[in-house]
């Protein structure tokens, strides 16, 4: 498979809502909330765009105080991490509001224990350096961060990662895949993954080696017939290709 970032509409919607983050009216308004599902791409989007615009990445861990987080975040700013908690919160700061360094804190619910102690301490660096900060979560988190004012009011944008449609994913098999994968089979992909893009790489993975395996050029649903594309984890179970499949 090609080893590239496919722009979804989740991708589209997120940049919109960093423009608006931008472009905000209230400095101290820079935070953004992404929610969704697992496997509709939250991730991979996030990390593309911290990779872009020179972003810290870090995913939280339920472990976290905020002393812990302030050394992660040293870490990954190559900051010297010794000190008190407020010598190496004002290192940090420094470092943040001199080059501008937008903060993404994936599964940022584990933030929220301790009435939110950890959270705080990001509001703190967002407030401050008035830089963006993304959180990154499951579905309940926007439930969960409402019950702090303090924080929910510096949200601006909300964005929720929704299914991929079937153009995202005819858009995934064109660009990702090293054969070409016929519209049929794109259809048939969506249908058994319903939008979830893990799920979708991973079949583009398997018809990508049917296709090279057997010498294809295009790969349609008559070639992956009776066969496995994906795997229904609830039930246990591959998800298999049926004898005359035509998708919709």
């Amino acid at each position: 498979m090609r080893k590239l970032f496919v722009r979804t509409s989740n991708y589209e919607r997120f940049s919109a809502a960093v423009t608006a983050v931008e472009n905000r009216g209230a400095a101290e308004a820079g935070m953004m909330l992404v929610y969704g599902q697992p496997g509709y791409g939250k991730s991979e989007v996030l990390t593309s765009w911290a990779v872009d615009c020179g972003a810290v990445f870090l995913r939280a861990n339920i472990d976290w105080t905020p002393r812990y987080f302030l050394v992660e975040l040293a870490k990954a700013l190559a900051v010297d991490p010794r000190g008190t908690s407020e010598q190496l919160f004002n290192r940090l700061l420094a470092v943040i509001a001199t080059q501008q360094i937008p903060l993404v804190i994936d599964e940022a619910e584990a933030t929220l224990k301790d009435h939110a102690a950890v959270l705080e301490k990001i509001r703190d660096f967002s407030d401050r350096t008035e830089t963006m900060v993304a959180l990154v979560g499951m579905e309940a988190i926007q439930t969960a961060i409402a019950k702090y004012p303090q924080i929910s009011s510096r949200i601006a944008q909300v964005v929720e990662f929704s299914p991929a449609s079937l153009e995202d994913v005819a858009l995934a098999c064109q660009q990702l895949c090293e054969v070409r994968i016929a519209p049929d089979l794109a259809a048939e992909i969506h249908r058994q993954t319903a939008g979830r893009m893990r799920e979708v790489m991973n079949a583009i993975a398997t018809v990508e080696r049917v296709g090279k395996m057997n010498g294809l050029e295009t790969v349609g649903v008559p070639a992956v017939e009776g066969m496995a594309l994906t795997h229904d984890w609830r039930a246990r179970r591959p998800r298999v290709v049926g004898k005359g499949r035509r998708a919709a």
